[in-house]
């Protein structure tokens, strides 16, 4: 079923088809009232004929329809036109996710989570209206020009989904990104979806989906059975707080999982604010636990043994069950008074004679020693050396750096003071982080976060996005000292120039041309549409609005308006045969009267839907004319029927007309 150039919804004019797939044809239409682009998806052919499907098609599309979020394509119209169901959407241009990982591969983390982050707030909306997607993967993401994430096909996945259609023998949607009680037909909801947005970010950091096999039954199996390879384990550059969310995210218990879309939101949030960091929390059900609770009579009887012991201890009982110890206690303390009060003078006596006996001396020089010889230093002047370290791109290793108190001339100090040495750990060093692949600004602020110098070589690629770095001249995991230049290679797109779109609606084909070929120098396609309250030969529309920024060589289509000319010919109907063809044959007559009557007909002629002739005629008329008029191609129908009777009666012939190239049409 092609509709290229035909109306549906007395609105929507198809232009051309955009997209194909197992349940659905998308095409690019122009909505005739509000005069702009959409989507209009149309229902495949083999899936009409099944009521229940119809029906909750139809339930689905309609619910979708009232979502309205940034992260979410607008639905803005369902309808049936004969044996033709069809949603009309918000048209998007841009790429899907698949595509984008299938060019590029494995994708930056912190791209992948700002992603993440738009599909779950898309989500999050959903299912707070009670609508769950049953559908998620990359297929259904469509990536913007501006980067925006718009998740697309709500509503639809469940009449899928509760349907028992398929598409040539292959279940709608993709294996790869059921969840598991999706997989094995059980029900499914909001933490459905959320398992396979896990398995969409799995594919973003390692460009591969964690299970696969040779047939779709296999990979079901995968889903309900295996745990998948740690997304770190596939790139080492996925921070662990980005791979703990995604395998809680794939969890195959759903309780799990996280339990809604806004708590993955939060964790995602966070994951680009601490990367390394352990806030993921496990929901493990499998290892729980039984704690035996105390009761009451228990804990009583417990205090009760503890007072005993109290009592048992209680300095007067002790005593009086043991009157020997009290005296010995009495004996020890006095002595050890006595024994208190004669070591004061003595220890105090040897204090100041140990101050008495420590020499001041000359404050050592440190600085530029080895550790070594400082050690070597500081045993000579019977000073103490506290040693601490430090990274220096001037002092080499293991040599002193400064000290602390610093050395000047006819300085003393005691014996046995501490000094603080600091010891140069040599140049600072650090391996050279991978930037290639990341956005310019995100390498730099990586590479001055490690102290690294950055020398920005700007080149012209074909496949690497403006302003993404395409290659690094030193190697990921090089040693290289801090305070280093490192040279990154950066793309300024693919050089070809940009150009601003101008207003071209109101003025002639001619100048239209001229604007957008000779100083734009796009590509300019012309449709024509009749608006006779506009002049002829003037443009009605342009696809891509004023101001808007597009490559040289674009595309772009103009309308302009054609007023066609009124034309006239003429019908030369065989009444006679028309008669004998579709009415009953006259009955004889062999009366004279009989045979001087002439038997009479009514014709009826539609250019259309407006009569342009009706008149009872004879029967024996051969070359009835008939003149109409109009422009283009025109339909006409002839009808025929007895004079007697009230109606059209029976449509005898029906006829396309072009009035361009014809004047002239017999009708027998």
């Amino acid at each position: 079923m092609n509709l290229e150039d035909s109306v549906i919804g007395n609105r929507y004019k198809i232009i051309e088809k955009i997209g194909n797939g197992g349940m659905a044809t998308v095409y690019r239409a122009l909505d005739q009232i509000l005069n702009r682009y959409v989507a209009v998806k149309v229902l495949r052919e083999e899936f009409t004929t099944d009521e229940e499907f119809i029906r909750r098609f139809n339930a689905e599309a309609q619910s979708a329809a009232r979502l309205t979020h940034p992260n979410i394509v607008s639905v803005y119209d369902v309808g049936q036109e004969d044996n033709v169901y069809y949603i009309v959407m918000e048209l998007i241009q841009g790429k899907t996710l698949k595509e984008i990982i299938d060019e590029d591969k494995v994708l930056p983390w912190k791209w992948s989570v700002n992603i993440a982050i738009q599909i779950a707030s898309a989500l999050e909306m959903a299912h707070k209206n009670h609508i769950v997607h049953r559908d998620i993967k990359p297929h259904n993401i469509m990536i913007t020009e501006d980067g925006v994430a718009k998740v697309t096909d709500f509503g639809i996945a469940k009449a899928v989904s509760n349907s028992t259609i398929t598409a040539f023998g292959t279940t709608l949607g993709s294996v790869h990104y059921f969840s598991p009680e999706h997989a094995r037909g059980g029900y499914t909801d909001s933490k459905s979806d959320l398992y396979s947005l896990g398995v969409v970010m799995y594919e973003m950091v390692t460009g591969k989906v964690p299970f696969d096999a040779d047939t779709p039954v296999s990979v079901a199996l995968k889903h309900m059975q295996d745990d998948p390879v740690e997304p770190i384990k596939e790139n080492k550059d996925v921070p662990f707080a980005v791979n703990q969310i995604i395998m809680k995210a794939m969890k195959k218990n759903p309780q799990e999982r996280y339990q809604n879309a806004s708590e993955l939101i939060k964790d995602l949030q966070m994951a680009l604010k601490k990367p390394e960091g352990g806030f993921v929390e496990d929901r493990n059900f499998e290892n729980g636990f039984t704690q035996r609770i105390p009761t009451m009579e228990s804990f009583q009887a417990k205090r009760a043994e503890e007072d005993d012991e109290e009592e048992y201890y209680d300095d007067d009982t002790f005593f009086a069950r043991h009157p020997k110890a009290k005296v010995a206690i009495i004996i020890s303390c006095i002595v050890l008074v006595l024994g208190l009060i004669a070591a004061v003078p003595i220890v105090t006596m040897g204090i100041f004679n140990s101050k008495t006996e420590a020499q001041n001396v000359q404050i050592p020089n440190f600085v530029g020693l080895t550790l070594d010889e400082a050690k070597q230093r500081a045993e000579e002047s019977k000073v103490e050396l506290k040693i601490e370290e430090a990274y220096s791109a001037d002092v080499e290793k293991d040599h002193i750096i400064s000290q602390k108190p610093d050395y000047a001339a006819n300085y003393s100090i005691k014996q046995g003071s501490e000094i603080t040495i600091t010891v140069s750990k040599g140049k600072e060093t650090v391996k050279m982080p991978k930037v290639a692949g990341m956005e310019y600004d995100e390498a730099e602020r990586v590479l001055k976060k490690l102290g690294l110098k950055i020398e920005k070589i700007e080149e012209i690629s074909q496949k690497v996005e403006e302003g993404y770095v395409i290659s690094q001249e030193v190697d990921e995991d090089e040693d290289i000292e801090v305070g280093e230049t490192v040279k990154i290679h950066v793309s300024t797109g693919n050089g070809i120039k940009k150009v601003t779109v101008k207003q071209v609606v109101g003025k002639s084909e001619g100048e239209a041309k001229s604007i957008l070929t000779d100083e734009l120098n796009l590509e300019v396609n012309i449709v024509n549409e009749e608006d006779t309250s506009k002049s002829d030969g003037i443009v009605l529309k342009q696809s891509i609005e004023e101001g808007s920024v597009v490559e040289e060589g674009s595309p772009i289509t103009i309308t302009v308006n054609k007023i066609q000319p009124t034309k006239e010919a003429t019908l030369i109907i065989n009444v006679k045969s028309l008669a004998d063809k579709y009415l009953q044959k006259e009955e004889s007559d062999s009366s004279e009267s009989g045979k001087n009557k002439d038997s009479q007909v009514r014709i009826t002629v539609y250019s259309g839907k407006d009569k342009v002739y009706g008149q009872t005629v004879a029967r024996s008329t051969k070359n009835l004319e008939v003149p109409i008029k109009g422009k283009g191609t025109v339909t006409e129908k002839v009808w025929i029927t007895d004079r007697n009777e009230s109606t059209d009666g029976i449509r005898a012939e029906e006829l396309q007309i072009d009035l361009n190239s014809r004047t002239e049409v017999t009708v027998d």
